[in-house]
């Protein structure tokens, strides 16, 4: 069928019907089609290389002067309000700790525990500061099992028998005196302003009350705060915590005396003991921050500084980049079945590991040098199948003596003078054990339960512990929180961490594997979906958006998949020449990166 040649041809056909249309003419030659690409002009390309000059799809902040990045906006801005005022990266991440108190007040908080990574400028140092909850003088090994010796259903979560003695309040008012430059009151200026004057609450935190309304509930100190109308505050409410305020006032002008030998300690100890629990004054009195030596890797010429026990995940977190630095990862591709398959089987060793030897370095020994030498990491990584997933059953703790010679969050804050501070802390669960101490505004955590309650049962997190994590008077339960910094020439590059409870350490190491070995940016890997396995249960973890091909790859391998709710939120700092770049992690859209131009 001849095609019509008349004027209205649609544009998008007329090429194809030119040559039917043309008159033929014998006297010239036709013209094969070209087989090379056609020729373009200087300034045609000059113009596409201006258009296409970048190869990032997700973007970070970006800032010369500082950065500051947490989970909350309001916080972040607390912080910046700091180094604008000529503050260091310290005060700024203390504004940061007390403000996410008031406006994350299920994880960020007075009345749990945390750790700090600090990297200061003048003298080169990198310190682990260590402000742990700890269990009180009267806990015993087996509070928690009932009268067949069995773990008595949530009495280590949600009653007052699950709070450890609380250390925020003295870490953060131990680095502003030693590091900070500002007074303490200016820094906490921001957040006793937040909780005296309140602001709306956001959907995510309405979410969460909701979701934790049976726990809460409980308490009337708690309701009445939370709760309005009967029912937990919604998307819209204002939140107002005057008895929140007071605290913080009292904490401004008095410092951690306040909390644990003043008028907020006497008013937790006295509400301890009106419901059963087990924190009294003296407990209070005894709690003592502690400086500790990083856990230091190297991992392909970078300098990984991350925290030691009672963190579980310094150690492991080296261990894993041991493991995977002979491993090409960077041309197998982010995301490919090859990559989740080796580091799987990677996290499922670390883990077996962390069951056995990991607790409190105060009470029990832990191999540090021997779990983190690389002729260990080697050996392990010599088990490691390319195609074949190991069961968790067959599965042992390493012996690496030979060698020896939910809810949390995260922040990270950096400034123009080179100091860097990662700081993770929590209440354990959301709003953690759900009591707030009447009259002081301060939610308690339920970090008891990070213990091993039994040797062998798994935790809240399903996390299994031994002995080396029994719960003993004075002693800091296991943790997963690794606030790391990386450093690049002896500068920090790289200022991350997460919330995230079992799932923080693996969260972590895709955040440094994926700046490393494959180029993102802190947005760009902030959006990477994510995978776990922590050895039990016998589960790859997976979040949407990996490739279904991948997938089936996966479970070809034997791994166990599951596609399961997002993992981590990571708040992420990286400084390349000069600049900085900040990222908040989507997954909690109430967070901000705000950085100093």
């Amino acid at each position: 069928m001849k095609p019509s040649c008349g004027r209205w041809a649609a544009p998008a056909v007329l090429a194809l019907l030119l040559g039917a249309c043309a008159t033929p003419r014998p006297d010239v030659a036709v013209t094969p089609p070209r087989a090379s690409p056609p020729p373009t002009t200087a300034t045609a390309v000059a113009a596409a290389a201006a258009y296409d000059f970048s190869m990032d799809i997700f973007h970070p902040a970006v800032a010369r002067r500082g950065m500051v990045v947490s989970e909350q906006a309001l916080a972040s801005q607390a912080g910046l309000d700091m180094l604008r005022a000529g503050g260091n990266a310290v005060d700024a991440a203390v504004a940061v700790g007390f403000a996410l108190a008031v406006v994350l007040p299920n994880a960020g908080n007075l009345g749990g525990g945390g750790f700090m990574m600090v990297h200061t400028a003048r003298d080169d140092r990198d310190i682990a500061l260590d402000f742990r909850e700890m269990a009180p003088r009267r806990a015993t090994r087996d509070m928690y099992l009932d009268e067949r010796g069995e773990v008595a259903e949530g009495r280590s979560l949600f009653t007052p028998l699950a709070v450890g003695v609380p250390g925020s309040v003295a870490g953060l008012t131990h680095a502003q005196r030693q590091w900070g430059t500002l007074p303490l009151a200016q820094v906490m200026a921001p957040a006793i302003r937040l909780a005296e004057r309140g602001y709306p609450v956001s959907p995510t935190l309405a979410e969460a009350l909701a979701k934790t309304a049976k726990t809460m509930g409980r308490w009337p100190a708690t309701r009445a705060i939370f709760w309005r109308g009967g029912q937990p505050l919604r998307a819209g409410d204002w939140l107002v915590q005057k008895d929140l305020a007071q605290s913080l006032r009292l904490i401004a002008a008095q410092g951690a005396e306040a909390f644990y030998r003043g008028a907020i300690g006497r008013k937790i100890a006295a509400d301890m003991a009106r419901h059963g629990g087990l924190i009294t004054a003296q407990d209070l009195a005894e709690y003592r921050v502690v400086e500790r030596d990083p856990i230091v890797g190297d991992y392909r010429g970078y300098r990984v500084v991350t925290m030691p026990p009672p963190s579980s995940g310094g150690i492991h977190l080296v261990q894993i980049l041991n493991m995977m630095e002979a491993w090409p990862v960077g041309s197998w591709g982010a995301g490919s079945a090859q990559t989740i398959q080796h580091m799987a089987e990677a996290m499922k060793l670390a883990y077996a590991d962390r069951a056995e030897y990991l607790g409190d370095t105060d009470f029990v020994p832990v191999p540090v040098a021997g779990l983190t030498a690389k002729p260990y990491a080697r050996a392990l990584a010599a088990t490691i199948q390319a195609t074949r997933a190991r069961p968790s059953a067959d599965i042992r703790p390493g012996r690496p003596q030979p060698i020896e010679g939910d809810q949390t969050t995260h922040f990270s804050v950096a400034d123009a003078a080179g100091n860097a501070v990662a700081v993770t802390y929590t209440l354990n669960t959301h709003f953690g054990s759900g009591m707030v101490a009447a009259g002081t505004g301060i939610l308690l955590n339920n970090e008891m339960d990070d213990f091993s309650a039994k040797p062998g049962v798994a935790n809240v997190y399903g996390l299994i512990g031994g002995a080396a994590n029994a719960i003993a008077p004075g002693k800091r339960p296991l943790s997963s929180m690794t606030p790391t910094l990386v450093l690049k020439d002896g500068r920090p590059w790289l200022v991350t961490g997460s919330p995230g409870g079992a799932r923080i350490i693996t969260t972590v190491l895709e955040a440094v594997v994926d700046a490393i070995d494959f180029g993102m940016n802190p947005a760009e890997a902030a959006a990477m979906p994510r995978f776990h396995h922590q050895w039990w249960p016998d589960q790859l973890r997976v979040e949407k958006g990996l490739s279904p091909d991948t997938l089936a790859l996966l479970r070809s391998y034997g791994q166990h998949v599951a596609v399961m709710p997002a993992m981590g939120k990571t708040q992420t700092i990286q400084i390349r020449e000069g600049v900085m770049y900040g990222a908040s992690d989507p997954r909690n859209p109430d967070g901000a990166a705000l950085g100093l131009p």
